[in-house]
């Protein structure tokens, strides 16, 4: 076994997991769910079946993630995020054959508390605050916040906020990477 399972973890048969991983105390992986190399399962998540995660991927304590979900490398899940997969759900209707996607790109990150509505997907390296409702799509770099979530400004790679000059560039406070903002859209130079 290339990965770690807490002993209390429960995993189904059918599925796959990368080298590296670990699972943590009363966390559930459900059949036919791909789990990349090195993510950590915090405890208490539930994965549902057929839910992919890529590699290093961090899901904090107490997240569920539905059927219909896809995680890119490098996300990052706060505690407690919640992904829902049906619009309009009801007790004593199945409503198996209308999970809606949700794609979360490469290095995400979502705050505590989080809700994510499903058929939204998140771009690359957005930044959603701890309590925010996802309603809608979110463009890459995007800073999110709120019920329901507003665009209050942009992120880099590494975390931090951009300042754009008047040439609509901006520099990360840590990397020294650029951005070009253009047309609404932010981009990593």
């Amino acid at each position: 076994m290339e990965y770690f399972a807490h002993e209390t973890a429960v995993i189904d048969e059918d599925c796959t997991i990368g080298a590296g991983t670990k699972i943590w105390h009363f966390s559930h992986i459900m059949s036919h769910c791909v789990l990349g190399e090195r993510c950590n399962i915090g405890q208490n998540v539930v994965i549902s079946p057929n839910v992919i995660l890529g590699s290093n991927v961090k899901v904090q304590n107490n997240v569920s993630l539905y059927t219909g979900v896809i995680c890119e490398d490098d996300v990052f899940l706060g505690p407690s995020a919640v992904f829902t997969n049906v619009m309009n759900p009801r007790s004593a209707i199945v409503r198996k054959d209308s999970y809606l996607k949700t794609t979360v790109k490469k290095g995400a990150s979502i705050g505590a508390n989080a809700t994510i509505v499903c058929g939204n997907d998140l771009g690359e390296y957005c930044f959603i605050g701890a309590g925010t409702v996802i309603t809608k799509e979110v463009p890459a770099f995007a800073l999110i916040v709120g019920n329901p979530g507003k665009q209050i400004g942009w992120m880099s790679k590494f975390g931090h906020r951009l300042e754009f000059d008047k040439n609509n560039r901006a520099k990360c406070s840590e990397s020294g990477a650029e951005y070009e903002l253009f047309d609404g859209l932010v981009k990593s130079l």
